[in-house]
């Protein structure tokens, strides 16, 4: 099995919901994010590739233009989590990119969020 990965970079804030006051992530913050997109093959095209990177582009304008420098709770519609976000942009990026295996979501160096189906 293949697996190629790809990083994707944004700021962005947000707000969650439903936890206690104290907690501070329950007050407007923001995050850099890191978008880390895996896509896996048993095979190689006819170049050697699992997909050339360069296919890629449209995830890059697509987090652009939605989600760089945009409050988060306006874009998603449910919780704004790295889990919710993770999730959210595998369902969405699945459908054009039929090799994505899983999608990572880091709102620091320390933590990330995978999800995969």
């Amino acid at each position: 099995m293949y697996t190629i990965s790809k990083e994707f970079h944004f700021s962005a804030s947000h707000q969650l919901v439903g936890l206690p006051p104290e907690h501070p992530c329950s007050h407007l913050h923001g995050h850099n994010y890191v978008v880390t997109v895996e896509l896996k093959s048993e095979t190689l095209n006819e170049v050697g590739f699992v997909q050339d990177y360069r296919e890629l582009q449209e995830i890059k304008d697509l987090i652009d233009q939605k989600l760089d420098h945009k409050h988060l709770n306006d874009v998603f519609p449910k919780q704004t989590s790295a889990e919710c976000i993770a999730k959210f942009l595998y369902g969405l990026f699945k459908i054009n990119y039929p090799l994505l295996s899983a999608v990572i979501v880091s709102e620091t160096p320390k933590t990330a969020a995978r999800y995969e189906r």
